[in-house]
């Protein structure tokens, strides 16, 4: 399915939010993430689906000052 991922359109074969994560290689607990706006707790991520079209926004915190 296509979903648009950090503002990338990508070709993804994935039914939840939990295995787009796992398809991109992200792991660990130092980033969010938004589905079409929302932020899904980990919790829920793995029962989360996904759709076309959907957008998903991975986060990850930077220093700054």
């Amino acid at each position: 399915m296509k979903i648009l991922i950090n503002g990338e359109t990508r070709e993804i074969a994935a039914a939840t939010l939990a295995e787009v994560i796992t398809v991109l290689g992200y792991k660990g607990d130092y980033f969010a993430v938004a589905l079409n706006r929302a932020c899904i707790p980990r919790s829920k991520q793995g029962t989360t689906a996904i759709k076309d079209f959907d957008e998903i926004e991975i986060l990850s915190p930077m220093q700054g000052g």
